[in-house]
């Protein structure tokens, strides 16, 4: 990084994307971020020049271009709305950051967790970040947290890198089916049929991270195991990293049976959002209750996600805001 009478400047190699796909039509991205970001940018091909004020604000600007060409390179495009939300969400982190903090202070987001066939799959915000320090040094954590902040992915791209660094032999992926009762018979197909519209948000996330032979390979030798919550009974996952998605959705009996299922060299990641919960009894969630029940055991984390941690659309953190506004007014908060 250069110094030049007070303005800093670093020059961002454009790689893996074509860089009108990056810049925009008319270098409307680049306007945006501009704007929002009060930087000076200057495109010359594949290289763009980014000046500015501070070494921590062209840091945090290489950080938005880096995300902008992993999901250019992930959906094949990108579209304004990805820029906007990639904008927001790195704006929300730079306005929290406490004056006078280094550059340095964002070489933890900067690391890689997965390198896939688009790219690399790394933390992408404060929160995510504290779920992947949690993920290193425990073996159980629990992630808690709203719609659209990753929980899911996250564990995904952990279990994969697990595996692929042979630290494990396998991932087990489970999901409460809540309509396991009456409402699934009525569905059409076989077993299978009827409950893989539950775990369908689990082959998509693996379906970003290997290749569809790969996981169908996987699948038919075990190593990959995605299954209802229910069908864990009396199975012990030894060298396995397990994940409970969806776990508001899980009973307390059945949060008990899948804690108990840790074997020798596993971890855990239970997921789920404790505002969506589905049962016909709130209080029978699981999820409620082990936030009791096992926060003082040591070796357990416990990691909360918001509206500042939302991955998805700008509009998706708006509506969760929104609705966090109406309950309390609704309370009388």
């Amino acid at each position: 990084m250069n110094k030049d009478n007070d303005v800093y400047e670093v020059l961002f190699e454009v790689n893996k994307v074509n860089p009108l796909v990056l810049y925009g039509v008319g270098d409307k991205n680049l306007k945006l971020v501009e704007k929002h970001f009060s930087v000076q940018l200057i495109a010359r091909g594949n290289q763009l020049k980014i000046r500015g004020d501070s070494e921590v604000l062209i840091g945090q600007v290489e950080n938005i271009f880096s995300e902008m060409v992993f999901i250019a390179n992930k959906n094949k495009h990108l579209s304004a709305e990805d820029v906007e939300t990639i904008i927001h969400i790195n704006q929300a982190e730079f306005d929290s950051e406490k004056p006078g903090q280094s550059a340095n202070s964002t070489d933890e987001l900067d690391e890689v967790i997965l390198f896939t066939k688009t790219g690399y799959i790394k933390a992408r915000t404060r929160g995510q970040q504290k779920v992947a320090t949690a993920i290193k040094r425990h073996d159980l954590v629990v992630v808690i947290g709203p719609a659209g902040t990753g929980k899911t992915y996250l564990a995904v791209a952990f279990a994969v890198a697990a595996l692929k660094e042979k630290r494990v032999k396998k991932i087990v992926l489970a999901r409460p089916a809540v309509e396991a009762g009456e409402s699934l018979g009525f569905l059409p197909g076989d077993f299978r049929e009827k409950i893989d519209p539950y775990l369908q948000p689990l082959y998509d996330a693996l379906g970003e991270m290997l290749p569809r032979e790969l996981i169908k390979k996987y699948l038919e030798q075990g190593i990959i195991k995605v299954i209802p919550l229910a069908y864990m009974r009396g199975r012990t996952l030894n060298n396995s990293f397990v994940i409970l998605d969806e776990a508001q959705n899980a009973t307390s009996t059945q949060m008990k049976m899948f804690l108990t299922r840790l074997g020798v060299n596993s971890k855990a990641i239970v997921n789920g959002d404790d505002t969506q919960i589905d049962l016909p009894e709130r209080e029978n969630s699981g999820l409620l209750e082990i936030q009791n029940v096992l926060k003082n055991i040591e070796g357990i984390s416990f990691i909360k996600l918001n509206q500042t941690d939302v991955v998805r659309h700008r509009l998706v953190r708006n509506i969760i805001q929104a609705y966090d506004k109406y309950t309390k007014d609704q309370n009388g908060e």
